[in-house]
């Protein structure tokens, strides 16, 4: 078999980075105690860069739609690689639309997971409504910097 020589100009695979499950629990763990400080039930999801699930968890009393709704903000925020208020925003602004986006889930409480300045994954959370949602996503999602 003849060898190819090797090109600069194109490129046949990529290297990603994803979440560890031990990073997904910690982020999950962090979620959990800044949602029980404030005496709410949650639900908390980490997904992985596509989407897929890494881990999730949930607080006793947590409703019972929570779970699958966290892991639908999680899973929106990896694939927009933003903040999943980010969707609910274009809709609440004019732009229903967005809401034929297949896999989605347009509501506050999903945030990506960087490191390096590329995404490895999502935290989503459900329960807290809006941006209670969001804050305790958010320092969820701080957790990994000193991970």
């Amino acid at each position: 078999m003849e060898k190819k020589p090797e090109s600069t100009s194109a490129v046949l695979a990529h290297t990603y980075h994803s979440i560890s499950l031990a990073a997904a629990r910690t982020v999950i763990t962090v979620a959990l105690q800044t949602a029980a400080e404030h005496g709410w039930h949650i639900s908390v999801a980490v997904v992985d860069r596509a989407g897929e699930l890494v881990s999730l968890d949930r607080s006793d009393a947590a409703i019972g739609i929570s779970p699958s709704v966290a892991q639908g903000k999680a899973r929106t925020a990896a694939l927009l690689r933003a903040p999943s208020k980010e969707f609910e925003s274009f809709i609440n602004s004019g732009s229903p639309s967005f809401l034929a986006t297949p896999g989605v889930t347009p509501l506050e409480g999903g945030i990506p997971l960087w490191l390096h300045g590329e995404v490895i994954g999502a935290v989503g959370v459900s329960g807290a409504h809006g941006a209670n949602d969001s804050l305790v996503a958010e320092q969820a999602a701080e957790a990994l910097a000193s991970f």
